[in-house]
């Protein structure tokens, strides 16, 4: 059985444009074979991510799918030129060499291409710090090149512009060429 890849979104909004990339990316994995699982870290318990509670079902349950995934997509909006303090809180109670061994795909939104290289300078080094070697092409994208479409009753869709959806399509091939590599290693 393929082992699950993990997204953990770190955005604190429920309708964050960020949701149109993940949604891409996910449906994308999962239409080849590669089962995903969604950490979505806004809706952990609050009090165990603020107070470091390690040992709290939600974070153990949490921590279990990041170590047992083949791959982690970390995805964020970018606030004050780094990833969310939400994600932050989470990634700091995953274990020191939690991201060992694990395929990264890093997938930023942010309202300027002033913040493109947050992934290199504010997400890279926590996640190195963690174990993680190999990174797939992020993708970064602005806020102008994914509208919002309200559906019917509370579901909301997403468009991506053309450049964004080439990019993320090369980043999930990328992923699954590395994941075949890996899974024909002997």
């Amino acid at each position: 059985m393929t082992k699950p890849i993990v997204i953990i979104s770190g955005s604190p909004n429920a309708t964050s444009r960020l949701n149109g990339m993940i949604d891409y990316v996910r449906h994308e994995l999962e239409n080849r074979g590669y089962p995903t699982k969604t950490i979505t870290v806004v809706t952990l318990p609050a009090d165990d991510l603020i107070q470091a509670r390690f040992g709290s079902p939600a974070i153990v349950d949490a921590n279990r799918l990041v170590d047992e995934a083949s791959a982690v997509i970390i995805a964020s909006p970018v606030y004050k030129a780094s990833f969310t303090g939400v994600l932050k809180t989470y990634l700091d109670l995953l274990p020191q060499k939690g991201m060992e061994n694990k395929l990264v795909l890093p997938l930023f939104i942010g309202g300027t291409l002033a913040h493109l290289l947050s992934i290199e300078y504010a997400l890279k080094p926590v996640l190195a710090s963690m174990g993680a070697r190999h990174f797939i092409r992020g993708v970064y994208a602005t806020d102008n090149q994914i509208n919002r479409i309200q559906e019917s009753s509370n579901e909301t869709k997403f468009e991506l512009n053309d450049e964004v959806t080439e990019r993320l399509q090369a980043s999930v091939q990328e992923l699954i060429d590395e994941l075949q590599l890996r899974s024909a290693a002997p």
